[in-house]
């Protein structure tokens, strides 16, 4: 007789973790069942199975420069359709806009976004010689890019900015005050996400301020 499939129960932190994820490095097959989760890191990806009980294999494919990544593919209509219900679609590349998101765990699917297409960045200023940070969101959708710079700003009450880097680029970033509170939020203690983004936010929102008051973070 074939395996039942386990049918997956994943809910609150870890759940809004994954619509996140998905929405910046997953992607939904056209046949309305299947749902892709790629990463460089087979590390991450078994942490991921690990604390969300998705029993599904993983794979690895090759991107077009040949650089080797590795997947889960989960076959789940309920999770799918849920995701369609987010906002999500097949092909999101371009066309991703305005989310449905949790306002209870909007913390954990931005964090979801940043270990997707984000990048926490740090360097010391060449004339202060002061450890600067920034945190940047990556998408090729400005209506998507948009939406999120003003959900954070309404969410976790800091500000940031939006620019267009090129024809196929939007980056949505926030200075070092407002990457500490993103940072804060975001990687609270015990949260599902990739270890070394863990790790730098931790050294961001612990490092030192150097002034009291920022224009970028809101009381």
């Amino acid at each position: 007789m074939p395996q039942k499939r386990k049918d997956l129960n994943i809910t609150g932190p870890n759940l809004w973790y994954l619509v996140g994820l998905i929405t910046t490095d997953g992607c939904l097959s056209s046949d309305g069942r299947h749902i892709d989760i790629t990463s460089k890191e087979r590390e991450f990806i078994e942490k991921i199975k690990a604390k969300t009980g998705i029993i599904n294999r993983i794979g690895s494919k090759y991107g077009i420069k040949k650089q080797k990544a590795f997947r889960i593919q989960i076959a789940n209509k309920r999770l799918y359709d849920f995701l369609l219900l987010t906002g999500l679609t097949c092909k999101k590349s371009l066309t991703l806009g305005s989310l449905n998101v949790s306002r209870k765990h909007f913390v954990d699917f931005l964090r979801g976004v940043i270990d997707g297409d984000g990048c926490i960045r740090r360097w010391i200023h060449p004339t202060n010689n002061r450890e600067q940070w920034s945190l940047r969101v990556c998408s090729g959708s400005g209506v998507f890019i948009k939406w999120l710079y003003n959900a954070i700003g309404q969410m976790l009450n800091v500000d940031g900015k939006v620019y267009r880097e090129n024809e196929r680029r939007w980056v949505l970033k926030y200075g070092k005050m407002a990457a500490k509170e993103i940072a804060k939020r975001c990687y609270y203690k015990g949260c599902l996400g990739l270890n070394r983004k863990i790790k730098l936010a931790q050294d961001c929102f612990n490092s030192y301020n150097g002034w009291g008051k920022s224009k970028t973070v809101f009381a």
